[in-house]
């Protein structure tokens, strides 16, 4: 239940934050009855001693201490209870790495404590080993919340000091214990195994080199075992030591063995030398060759998946002619195709696990044309059979899930993973090519046949019907995966001629869907065709192929489809077709408009608007013809959404010749005027609500898709002119009315939001037209409507704040940005001639600002980057309105930016300090004006003036941002290190003293052997530099001192036990 949730983690943050904590904890330990209760003060002390701001050493140690005296005492604790108390001895030791008391590194002597365990009972036995994997794990961990370089700092001492010895000593104690008689019923034999090999894991799944490798790229990873590691993997007995596990141990264990043996395949070649990689490479292989040739142990779903990412390990680590050379090799490769081939025919059993033995083959066959030896790779034989394989088993597989009574879903439903394995298969096809078209070609007449059969029966069996059009779109599936393949593969005339082949076939394929439109249809077939139709344009349309290619001989003959331009012209009436008959299928919509967008941005335009179907959608884009484009509801709110893509792509097409005629672009808006005209009508009469709705929700999606496309200022213009004011009004109207409906804002806004944009300088209007001022009043007005309608709507749930508010108000700013930083207003004319729709707009984002909590400002990314990048344009031009604002409005905004400078998110960090540089620059140089003391510079810096006498009341604001940023360029490995650089110079010189205790502070915290080091560092920062903010003092700063030798400045910090940030 969520309220219990919350109500249970407020009660622990209300502990945690007790000052009577550590003794609340160890009441609970030592009197709690409940495992839950002793879970809860293990919960408690790992978030105390996880704080930022840490405990004094003496109690984090007593706390260490305490702990293990109390698992030694209680070694019969429940599992759960013992791993969370084991993972606050791991923080504890990881975050104390470096700390040193009375001379010695006090945390480092776990391993040491760990050891008198390994004497005790068995089940002390166990929690030793929990401890060292806890301890290795934790190490791994990247915490987000602290220093990155801290982080890499202490692992690689672990790595170094501690990592190898752990890795040796689980090695040998799990020869101890295969060299007992293995009791399987034992339950704490058992444990103690599984705990060890999950040791042997962690150590094998370190971050090594700190690359915190992706582990959805699974299929990518190399181990970057350390060198001196080597005489580890170089003795024959640590991988006899795994490969005995996995046969020895009941599949829950084998499968963690399996793992270790993943880990050890992925090992980086570079470790060995030639021989001693042909030797390694041997034992694995020997090893493969074992394990199938005793297949029990893969029976098991977690042993077959580990061994599958196993195969797939040994062809990413090691070259097809270093595989051909392995003794063993031809049997074996026979041996995993005819696992591949088994795999494959049975489906239903581990269907995760073919994507790594598909991988496999993959890159086997990739690597054909590079192997040299004179072995025979034997690839040619068993790559058609996988292929083949493959495709049978997809088409039995309908007729299996169809008769089904467990309820399986159609793979098919699984694009995401269909299409993975298409592209792997791809590749695999191409090999022996001719075996895999002969296949496809009798398999595709064969089940077309019986679908024209069954479609012509007198007695149409309606299951039938369907599991042939499963099978079709399979095949469908296949072809534009094997056309698709071209690209991927040498190729031939050969190929090019199979290729028109099989892709006559879908084409005929086509014509007979269609025909069958209205009354019969595939959604799944429909999907299929148009993935063919766009591998098919991908590989054999456009200006990169040869119109002679043999691809069109056989379309010829049967299509009468000569060439390219012949194709589209069956492109386009497939997708006038589809957009007609398919209306009430999301999916097939989506896919088809995306089709359509594609085209129209890949292929010369001249060629496609000569197409009648083209001339037809340009001149009847109505939901008469296009049923998808109506809004009666039948449609949900959210299909509405393909129209901006279809609009996008009809507008790039009426761009081609539309020139300036302007009765041309009226005839094309025609459709949207009739419409606007009916909501107009509705809103004046007897006001159906939700029909208004839908109608001005396609609208607005429709215009943000025209809008889009037009990217020259005369074509802009023509819709500014169609639109304004009489629409635009129309939309402000709605945005008052349905202000708590996102569903119709957020359209509205958004195309606001792509209007304000000047893409292009589209919005460069004639120097006599007061268009872009206008254009401005009116979203200042919608802006101001919307904020101030939102903001009624009081406090909102967690789950609710985001949709019905802060992404309204994230596109608001947006739009705000796109208008000031777009150069077609002149902001000076609202003041100069009595306009107030620039002020309005300016206190209508203050006021959402002051709704937003900090926290949510960087929480949620959309609203980041909109708020930033809108700050670093009102303070680079429009310091006067931010001085102008109240101190409590201004500590918001300067604590926004403080925050910001550490996000992980670069546009935000890179604003934040943009941002935080104009407002350093502008005090300054009111500074320097007042020095001259000058009449006239005395009249003109009264809002320099505030500015600084409000910071000379809270000088800690840019005294923190400038702690933030020296901590940043130290400690951290910095993205952004310009924008980081920009306000630096700025800070020192406008807080020379606080900089100077700053510059103290961190040289008396390092060891005396590296002060002089250091502040030579500091020396050389301020080298050269004057005082003043000039570009070319500022690059001198940059180049020379700061970002010549950025890890320079670095190591000398790093290269130190003590590496904790500078107080903020």
């Amino acid at each position: 239940d969520l309220a219990q949730r919350m109500q249970a983690e407020k009660v622990l943050l209300e502990l945690i934050d007790s000052p009577e904590c550590l003794s609340q904890c160890q009441l609970l330990l030592e009197q709690g009855t409940m495992s839950y209760a002793q879970l809860l003060a293990a919960t408690c002390l790992s978030k105390l001693v996880s704080r930022a701001s840490p405990l004094p050493i003496e109690q984090r140690i007593d706390i260490r201490n305490y702990i293990l005296n109390y698992v030694a005492s209680q070694p019969k604790l429940a599992p759960f209870v013992i791993q969370a108390l084991v993972q606050v001895i791991a923080k504890i030791t990881k975050l104390g790495w470096f700390e040193v008391l009375k001379d010695q590194l006090i945390f480092r002597d776990i391993i040491a404590d760990v050891k008198k365990f390994l004497q005790g009972t068995v089940d002390h036995y166990i929690i030793g080993v929990m401890i060292l994997s806890e301890l290795t794990q934790e190490m791994n961990i990247v915490d987000y919340s602290r220093p990155s370089a801290k982080h890499r700092k202490i692992a690689t001492s672990f790595r170094d000091t501690s990592l190898k010895d752990i890795l040796m000593l689980a090695c040998s104690l799990l020869k101890e214990l295969m060299a007992k008689p293995l009791t399987l019923q034992d339950q704490r034999q058992q444990s103690l195994a599984m705990q060890l090999l999950k040791l042997v894991l962690n150590c094998l799944n370190f971050d090594f080199i700190g690359n915190s490798a992706d582990e959805s790229a699974d299929d990518l990873c190399t181990v970057q075992i350390p060198t001196n590691w080597r005489t580890i993997f170089l003795e024959p007995e640590t991988l006899d030591l795994f490969f005995d596990l996995y046969h020895s141990l009941p599949p829950m264990l084998s499968q963690l063995a399996l793992s270790c043996l993943v880990q050890f395949a992925s090992t980086r070649r570079s470790l060995f030398s030639n021989p001693e990689r042909a030797k390694y490479l041997g034992n694995l292989i020997k090893g493969v060759k074992q394990i199938l040739e005793n297949p029990q142990g893969l029976s098991d779903p977690g042993n077959y998946h580990e061994f599958c990412r196993f195969l797939a390990r040994l062809k990413t680590n090691y070259q097809l002619g270093e595989l051909v050379m392995v003794k063993d090799y031809p049997e074996v490769i026979q041996l995993i195709a005819n696992f591949t081939i088994t795999s494959l025919q049975h489906w239903e059993f581990a269907p995760n696990s073919v994507h790594y033995l598909l991988i496999l083959w993959q890159r086997m066959v990739a690597s054909v044309p590079f192997v040299k030896t004179a072995e025979p790779h034997l690839l040619d034989t068993y790559a058609p059979e996988i292929t083949k394989a493959y495709i049978t088993s997809r088409l039995e597989l309908v007729t299996f899930y169809l008769y089904s009574r467990d309820g399986l879903e159609d793979p098919l439903d699984d694009t995401a993973t269909v299409f993975q394995q298409l592209e792997q298969l791809c590749t695999v096809s191409r090999c022996e090519y001719e075996k895999t078209c002969t296949l496809l070609v009798q398999l595709f007449d064969q089940n077309a046949q019986n679908y024209q059969k069954l479609l012509h029966s007198s007695s149409r069996n309606p299951l039938e019907i369907t599991v042939q059009e499963g099978r079709l779109a399979w095949l469908v599936y296949f072809v534009g995966t094997f056309v698709g393949g071209r690209l991927t593969y040498t190729s031939t005339d050969e190929h090019d001629a199979m290729d028109g082949e099989l892709s006559c076939r879908v084409f005929q394929l086509i014509s007979l869907m269609d025909a069958q439109l209205p009354q019969c249809s595939n959604e799944k077939v429909e999907l299929a065709i148009l993935w063919f139709l766009d591998q098919f344009r991908k590989t054999y349309v456009g200006d990169q192929l040869q119109h002679t290619s043999k691809v069109y001989a056989r379309m010829s003959e049967v299509l009468g489809i000569t060439d390219d331009s012949h194709v589209l012209e069956t492109f386009m009436t497939k997708i006038v077709t589809n957009l007609k008959y398919w209306g009430r299928c999301e999916p097939v919509i989506s896919r088809t408009l995306q089709f359509l967008n594609d085209l129209s941005v890949g292929y010369p335009f001249y060629c496609l608007v000569k197409i009648e179907a083209v001339k037809f959608m340009l001149q009847n884009h109505t939901s008469k013809h296009f049923p998808f484009l109506g809004v009666s509801d039948n449609y949900s709110l959210s299909d509405l959404r393909c129209r901006t893509v279809f609009y996008t792509a009809l507008t790039r097409l009426l761009m081609v010749d539309l020139g300036e005629d302007e009765d041309e672009f009226e005839n094309f808006m025609l459709p949207l005027t009739v419409s606007f005209e009916s909501v107009t009508q509705i809103f004046n009469s007897s006001f159906e609500q939700e029909e208004a709705k839908r109608m001005l929700i396609g609208l607005a999606r429709d215009l943000r898709g025209i809008a889009f496309a037009l990217n020259t200022k005369t074509s802009y213009t023509m819709l500014f002119d169609w639109i304004y004011p009489a629409y635009i009004s129309v939309l402000q109207r709605a945005v008052e009315l349905w202000y708590r409906e996102p569903a119709c804002t957020t359209p509205i806004l958004k195309l606001m939001a792509e209007f304000m944009q000047n893409r292009s300088q589209r919005l460069n209007f004639d120097v006599s037209s007061p268009n872009g001022i206008l254009l401005f009043r009116a979203a200042s007005k919608m802006i101001c409507t919307y904020g101030n309608q939102i903001l009624s709507l009081g406090t909102l749930s967690k789950d609710q704040v985001y949709p019905l508010k802060l992404k309204g108000i994230s596109i608001c700013y947006s739009a705000l940005k796109s208008a000031l930083c777009g150069n077609y207003v002149s902001f000076g004319v609202f003041k100069l001639y009595g306009d107030n729709h620039f002020d309005n707009v300016l206190q209508a984002f203050v006021k959402m600002l002051l709704s937003v909590s900090h926290s949510d400002l960087l929480q949620y990314r959309k609203l980041s980057q909109s708020y930033y990048p809108l700050l670093e344009c009102l303070t680079q031009d429009h310091m006067s309105f931010v001085t102008s604002l109240e101190p409590r409005v201004l500590i918001y905004i300067l604590t926004s930016i403080s925050e910001g400078l550490t996000a992980v998110d670069t546009i935000v960090s890179s604003s934040c300090c943009a941002s935080l540089d104009y407002i350093v620059t502008y005090l300054f140089k009111h500074l320097a004006k007042e020095g001259k003391k000058t009449l006239r510079c005395r009249e003109i810096s009264q809002d320099g003036q505030r500015l600084l006498h409000f910071m000379q009341q809270n000088p800690e604001v840019l005294q923190q941002m400038m702690s933030i940023l020296m901590n940043t360029i130290i400690f951290e490995d910095c993205r952004n290190q310009w924008s980081v650089s920009r306000p630096l110079l700025g800070l020192i010189l406008l807080n020379e003293k606080y900089f100077s205790e700053l510059r103290a502070t961190l040289i008396t915290s390092q060891p005396d052997n590296k002060h002089e080091a250091l502040d030579q560092c500091f020396r050389n920062l301020m080298e050269g530099v004057e005082q003043n903010l000039l570009v070319k003092n500022r690059d001198s700063q940059r180049r020379g001192n700061l970002e010549a030798n950025p890890e320079k400045h670095r190591d000398h910090i790093r290269g130190t036990n003590k590496s904790d940030r500078l107080p903020a």
